[in-house]
């Protein structure tokens, strides 16, 4: 998974940053020289491969525009300080792929191209696109600050096998089913776990937070943007998540130390945990070596009785957006390729190279986005997925809490009780430390 990686360190530096160097560039239209920079996020399985997948693509828009596109494909470990690098330097790309959960927090530098509603009409219209995707570009009430290139969502991925020995006909549909099932599921002395989860892997964590914070009914800002993550619903949520692994037990303490997504995927495979709640693609198990007969995927589960205020969410929307500096010398061939990019072919080769979702409509008439799985992801992103808190200060709320959450798991894996007044006590703090740097 490479959606939404934060550069920690930088979390409030994208907040302060300014665009002094970034703003207005000099757009001469038809005039301006006919090349493009453009920064790739690596969404293969190396920095290779995705030069391999993308240059042939640009090849082709060339011949078809006569616009050349120069690629760099970034890694996620450093694109973020490269991005915030040209917010203020104004030596960038002329277009790049950003992780969508930064899309309020990079909007807030002003140093990305609106695509309001006559820019939106220039790559195709703005009804194109699935509409928890779009949502995910910009804080409310803003134009976005960019448009989703590949989608993605939370799903319950389990093992077929495991399910049919513990004689568990479907998978849960309900958090209280998820527990009954992961106990029957669940032998320490043969090394099986219910599930297995990325518990020290700070997004990952944070993600289960909103999502599981949706279904108790938590809003983590307040409409003024000022932060309430210390809430009651989200107390809960986070209890929720962590008594996974400390009152039903159906999680190895190990994996307080799992920070990759490999390790889960791999326990999964290897029948060591019979379920596990990711946004992987099928190419992410293949990979492994898993027989994908023995491999469903479902919702996550929702509470089988509600709380007050609840929200039908299983899945924040995941994906990658693709923007155009301001200051970009090449508007409109930027924007010529931002609609070659997102045009239906394009998003139906792309994604199904990535395993990723189209965000348009129009490219899910392929095949190979009608397989069962991928159907169950395509409800999710567009029936019951929300998008992370769109505000500037979204990357501060991610490393804060993730962070915070990790540690919990880490003291439960030492023997160590993790209360609701020990939370309440490390979201308070969070909410401190944003207000502060508000």
């Amino acid at each position: 998974m490479r959606i939404g990686k934060i550069a920690p360190a930088l979390a409030l530096a994208l907040v302060a940053a300014t665009t002094a160097a970034c703003g207005g560039g000099d757009d001469k239209g038809g005039s301006a020289p006919k090349e493009l920079t453009y920064w790739a996020s690596n969404q293969g399985t190396s920095l290779d491969n995705d030069k391999a997948v993308l240059q042939p693509e640009l090849d082709k828009f060339e011949k078809q525009t006569g616009i050349k596109v120069k690629l760099e494909v970034v890694s996620w470990d450093t694109l973020l300080n490269r991005i915030l690098a040209a917010t203020t330097s104004g030596q960038g790309p002329d277009v790049l792929n950003i992780g969508n959960t930064w899309s309020a927090s990079l909007q807030a530098t002003g140093a990305f191209l609106p695509f309001d509603d006559p820019t939106l009409e220039k790559i195709g219209g703005k009804s194109r696109f699935l509409g928890p995707s779009l949502a995910a570009t910009g804080a409310n009430g803003q134009a976005p600050v960019g448009v989703p290139i590949y989608g993605q969502a939370y799903g319950l991925y389990y093992n077929k096998k495991l399910f049919k020995a513990a004689g568990i006909e479907k998978p849960p549909a309900t958090w209280e089913e998820l527990i009954a099932d992961g106990k029957k599921l669940t032998d320490p002395k043969k090394g099986q776990w219910g599930l297995s989860l990325q518990a020290g892997q700070v997004t990952e964590n944070v993600h289960h937070a909103a999502i599981l914070g949706a279904q108790h009914g938590a809003e983590f800002f307040g409409a003024d943007g000022k932060p309430q993550i210390a809430s009651d619903p989200a107390v809960n949520a986070v209890q929720q998540f962590i008594d996974l692994m400390q009152t039903h037990k159906i999680v190895n303490p190990a994996n307080a130390e799992y920070t990759d997504t490999a390790k889960s995927l791999k326990d999964l495979s290897d029948g060591k945990a019979a379920m596990f709640m990711n946004q992987a693609s099928a190419g992410s198990f293949k990979n492994i070596g898993m027989n994908m007969d023995d491999l469903g995927v479902a919702p996550i589960p929702l509470p089988g009785t509600p709380p007050a205020n609840s929200r039908k969410v299983t899945s924040f929307v995941a994906g990658i957006n693709m923007s155009v500096f301001k200051n970009t010398k090449n508007k409109d061939a930027a924007l010529e390729f931002v609609k070659f990019m997102t045009s239906a072919p394009e998003q139906a080769l792309l994604n199904k190279t990535y395993g990723s979702l189209p965000t348009v409509q129009d490219a899910y008439s392929d095949p190979a986005f009608q397989t069962d799985d991928v159907k169950v992801f395509q409800n999710v992103l567009g029936t019951t997925a929300e998008p992370m808190p769109q505000v500037p200060q979204e990357s501060q709320f991610e490393t804060l809490v993730g962070t915070a959450m990790k540690t919990m798991f880490a003291d439960v894996a030492a023997g160590k009780t993790v209360d609701a007044k020990t939370i309440k006590d490390q979201l308070t703090q969070a909410d401190q430390q944003i207000a502060a740097g508000s």
